[in-house]
């Protein structure tokens, strides 16, 4: 018998159920959920881009304005005169220097759609928090407000209220956001009436932790994925309209700029002096596509089902 046993060899064996020491090697591979939706957005070469697109665009509407030799209302004397060492994206009408007034413009193109974005955040988080969370007659009484300012055109509303208040700054900021909050709200709604039944919702209620607590610590931190990637998609939609509604004259007055208003400028000499509408024309696309594709990267990135 012993004879026998010297003969087996340890290959013949194999071990049965885990190996523990892999663990070690496991444990050094996971990471945390912010480092993997990280990971996979830098897989996201277009999204990557439009990051770069956009600190760039931001950057330059910073310190142009600041570094330029020229003001964006100054007067040089040399009308229409095409890009040029001096002027690299040359001059307009009245002489002003196209590439100063382009980065002066894009600061208040950016601010408007990040405003306008952020009072979005604000309220539609608070309203769809609210709503998905009371549930009952509250929601439903909450939900047809939302309902009834989305049943009308949203341009059509922006332009009433432009209409009845004088042109500017914080009144087309104010009309931007005066029903772009909906959709945030629908989002987060349906977001926590996902979230509100699950299990630590439950034991936080039954413990007796307050709405807002729930709302501050359970809902919204779960609900930030989605509040995100609405958010970022939503800047684009804001500089897209603002554009727009300069381009058609309901936009900043003169002598305040944005993208939207030198392509109105620009238009009337399109024949004549074709920079003046190609490059605000141009940083509008660019930007927009930028925010885009930031989003779509966030949304891919953040995607419980693209995870592995």
């Amino acid at each position: 018998m012993t004879q026998n046993n010297e003969h087996i060899s340890a290959d013949k064996f194999k071990v049965v159920g885990p190996d523990n020491s892999k663990n070690d090697q496991l444990a050094s591979k996971s990471v945390s959920f912010w480092k993997e939706v990280w990971l996979r957005f830098t897989h996201n070469k277009l999204a990557v881009v439009g990051i770069i697109v956009i600190a760039i665009v931001a950057l330059m509407a910073i310190f142009v304005p600041f570094f330029s030799p020229y003001k964006y209302n100054e007067i040089l004397g040399k009308f229409n005169e095409a890009p040029n060492a001096s002027n690299w994206f040359g001059t307009d009408d009245l002489g002003r220097d196209v590439f100063t007034r382009v980065w002066y413009g894009a600061r208040i193109s950016l601010f408007i759609g990040l405003a306008a974005a952020f009072i979005d955040l604000v309220i539609g988080v608070a309203w769809g928090a609210i709503s998905g969370l009371a549930g009952g007659r509250v929601d439903d009484i909450m939900m047809r407000i939302a309902d009834v300012l989305t049943a009308v055109p949203y341009l059509l509303v922006v332009i009433i209220l432009l209409v009845v208040m004088q042109p500017g700054l914080l009144p087309l900021i104010i009309a931007l956001s005066i029903t772009g909050w909906v959709n945030m709200a629908r989002i987060v709604r349906g977001e926590v009436l996902s979230i509100k039944n699950q299990e630590y919702v439950l034991a936080s209620r039954t413990l007796g932790a307050s709405t807002k607590h729930l709302i501050t610590r359970h809902l919204i931190p779960n609900a930030l994925g989605a509040i995100i990637v609405t958010m970022t998609l939503t800047i684009p939609s804001a500089i897209f309209t603002e554009s727009f509604l300069s381009y058609i004259g309901l936009g900043v007055s003169q002598p305040q700029a944005s993208w939207g208003t030198m392509a109105s400028e620009g238009n009337n000499a399109i024949d004549t002096a074709p920079w003046r509408l190609i490059f605000p024309a141009l940083f509008i696309s660019l930007t927009i596509f930028a925010f885009n594709a930031v989003g779509d990267g966030l949304r891919d990135a953040l995607d419980p089902k693209l995870r592995k």
